[in-house]
């Protein structure tokens, strides 16, 4: 039985929407990953419950046991030996809300899901695209749970390995969703494109995957505490180029392993983003671009700003919890615009010059019925 198209599209923008609910649970659940490491709250829940582990303790008694369970790990023994228990209720709430935000986005996930399954709105592609972000998200509570097991056992601190990989995860679910959204609001869309604006498009692409490298290597700044040396900015205690750069051997694990070059090389990314940026702008400059591209360069180039402006801040107070949260919640926004400014300009209509242009059909994005 066919469906009026005007009926497909009220299906695409509900399912849009659902997805951009998850999309914004998944930013929340970002910034409350990053409360919960500022405020040193991760290592409080020591055991992983996913199915049962929905309530918190709800007695004095329950309180006392989960107490009693964290004094017996290294993070009390070294650090927090003198808290009391209303000391641990205060971290352990944040840790507790951290994953019990990520089961309600599971919960999200599956009843909408299920719905959409039943009254025959999903298409086999995009049902499996769906299942893919499900998937993803389930590794991402396993991998979590990963990160936390390495804080357990000899020092009170959790891998910058493994934190990273956290992170990063993370941007993945969150860009992946976008992009379906992205698919499903633009499902079939025809692009004209000049082939010199080809290079503008793989440019997008270049500073998009190098926001994503500052982001990450922002994790091994979180994961190492590199965050607390050199509160100055420009220079790293008088210098631009700091000593001991690679002091660890062998060589290469020092920007994973080094606090110096995890900082140095996040500073150096960051200008080297900021100047992608600017450059990007600036070749866009030379084509009429369609309103949504011109859009989303300029929302772009305003984000790099007030993202470099948080990340200079944060540095320079001493990673202030809000500062420091508000840093890395800017590196999500940052990188959701970079992926809009590659679609825009990939999956609209540019208006170039007759004389260069060329049509190039394209069935795009994951809602896309072909």
């Amino acid at each position: 039985m066919s469906v009026a198209p005007l009926a497909i599209d009220r299906r695409r923008v509900i399912i849009a929407l659902w997805l951009a609910v998850l999309c914004a649970m998944v930013f929340v659940m970002v910034v409350l990953g990053g409360v919960t490491r500022l405020t040193h709250s991760g290592l409080s829940m020591v055991e992983w419950r996913p199915l049962t582990g929905w309530l918190p303790p709800l007695s004095e008694g329950e309180w006392r046991d989960a107490f009693g369970k964290y004094q017996q790990f290294p993070e009390y023994r070294e650090l927090n030996y003198a808290m009391g228990l209303g000391g641990f209720k205060s971290i352990y709430w944040h840790e507790y809300l951290h994953r019990l935000w990520g089961r309600l986005i599971g919960v999200a996930f599956v009843l909408p899901f299920a719905v959409f399954a039943l009254l025959g709105w999903l298409n086999r592609p995009l049902a499996g695209r769906l299942g893919l972000a499900f998937v993803l998200g389930g590794l991402q509570g396993v991998l979590g749970w990963y990160m936390v097991k390495s804080g357990l056992i000899n020092e009170p601190d959790v891998s910058q390995y493994r934190l990273t990989a956290h992170l990063g995860a993370a941007f993945v679910i969150f860009g992946y969703l976008l992009w379906l959204i992205f698919g499903l609001l633009a499902p079939g869309a025809r692009r004209v494109v000049a082939p010199e604006r080809r290079a503008l498009v793989r440019f997008a692409v270049v500073a998009t995957g190098l926001i994503l490298v500052m982001a990450l290597s922002g994790g091994f700044v979180a994961g190492l505490d590199a965050g607390f040396i050199y509160n100055t900015f420009p220079l790293m205690e008088g210098r631009l180029i700091p000593d001991n750069l690679f002091e660890a051997t062998p060589w290469y694990i020092n920007p994973f392993e080094n606090i110096i070059t995890a900082q140095f090389l996040h500073r150096l990314l960051a200008v080297v983003v900021v100047a992608a940026v600017a450059l990007l702008w600036s070749r866009s400059r030379r084509w009429a671009l369609d309103g949504a591209a011109r859009r989303a360069i300029n929302m772009l180039v305003l984000l790099i700003v007030v993202q470099a402006g948080l990340g200079i801040a944060t540095l320079l107070l001493v990673v202030p919890v809000a500062l420091g949260a508000a840093h890395q919640a800017g590196a999500f926004v940052l990188f959701a615009c970079a992926l809009w400014v590659v679609h825009a300009l990939n999956f609209t209509v540019a208006q170039v010059d007759d004389k260069k242009a060329f049509v190039e059909q394209t069935v795009t994005g994951p809602g896309s019925d072909g």
